[in-house]
């Protein structure tokens, strides 16, 4: 069986991005999205894709977009979260997915997701214009917690939190 999970960077008011872009420059965390994701399955909704502008390394790419006629090298394309998560399944045979936003996709995603690896970057970004969606955290138990303080490499503290579904 598959594990639903998803990957996201937000800031303490939820904020994920601007103008298609992240808000912040944290080296660790993404060296942490690098090896949770390398060699899994990841779905991204198109915007999202299109900001990174190519398929990620070493992972099965999933595109989802409303568009019929979309194409994108060296990805999969589709046009549902559930078309999305059913081809995932088969091309990732019982191991972990992973789904990398953005926001509608990660809105789409929540009643399939049984872990979330959430990194909480410890500001707030109030002219962000991509957010992600609100949590009921009663129906998660949080089983990791690292702290990680400014450096030359973050640029700001954050906490990585790995909540599992209750």
């Amino acid at each position: 069986m598959n594990i639903i999970s998803l990957i996201v960077a937000k800031s303490q008011n939820d904020a994920i991005g601007k103008d298609n872009d992240l808000m912040w420059k944290i080296r660790d965390d993404l060296q942490r999205f690098k090896k949770l994701t390398s060699h899994h399955v990841v779905i991204h909704g198109r915007k999202s894709y299109e900001s990174i502008g190519k398929p990620l390394p070493n992972r099965s790419n999933i595109i989802i977009t409303r568009s019929k006629t979309y194409e994108a090298l060296g990805a999969f394309v589709c046009n549902s979260f559930n078309e999305a998560l059913e081809l995932a399944k088969q091309l990732e045979h019982h191991g972990e997915i992973f789904v990398i936003g953005g926001a509608e996709i990660y809105r789409q995603s929540l009643p399939f997701v049984d872990r979330m690896y959430i990194s909480v970057v410890k500001a707030n970004f109030p002219d962000a214009d991509v957010f992600f969606p609100s949590i009921n955290y009663d129906d998660w138990k949080c089983i990791e917690k690292q702290e990680y303080q400014k450096s030359e490499f973050n640029e700001f503290d954050f906490d990585f939190l790995i909540w599992e579904r209750k």
